[in-house]
């Protein structure tokens, strides 16, 4: 079972959200902090968010914007927290533009490969 699947698993590890529409959830998005089981990049007083997913027939409509707008709404309202970051895999365009639309930035000192696999992962963060 992917680690995207194993949605229970998520939620009793981290901070799991899904947004609806209609009755129908067509987004979902992980909240982790440093040391936590789902980090993977986050380091003291930052938020991570991971695995964001929004259902592929809403995509273009603004889900993934509200998602993230939501997510930065949230960091702000928690006192350590002084940025967000987030890793995307370096094909996944769509996804850069709407991160540095909304004040994200690229962190290249921080892009990791995935272990085994020849996938780099490039690193955004946002200066709360």
């Amino acid at each position: 079972m992917s680690v995207l699947d194993n949605v229970e698993h998520r939620a009793d590890h981290a901070e799991l959200w899904v947004g609806e529409a209609s009755g129908a959830m067509v987004a979902a998005v992980t909240l982790t902090f440093a040391g936590q089981p789902y980090s993977e990049i986050a380091v003291e007083n930052e938020l991570e968010f991971r695995m964001l997913a929004v259902d592929p027939t809403v995509q273009g409509n603004g889900v993934g914007r509200a998602v993230v707008r939501q997510v930065i709404e949230h960091a702000q309202s928690l006192p350590a927290v002084r940025a967000i970051s987030i890793t995307s895999a370096t094909f996944m365009e769509r996804a850069h533009v709407l991160y540095e639309s909304l004040g994200f930035e690229r962190v290249p000192e921080r892009d990791w490969h995935v272990p085994g696999k020849d996938v780099l992962l490039w690193v955004f963060r946002l200066e709360l």
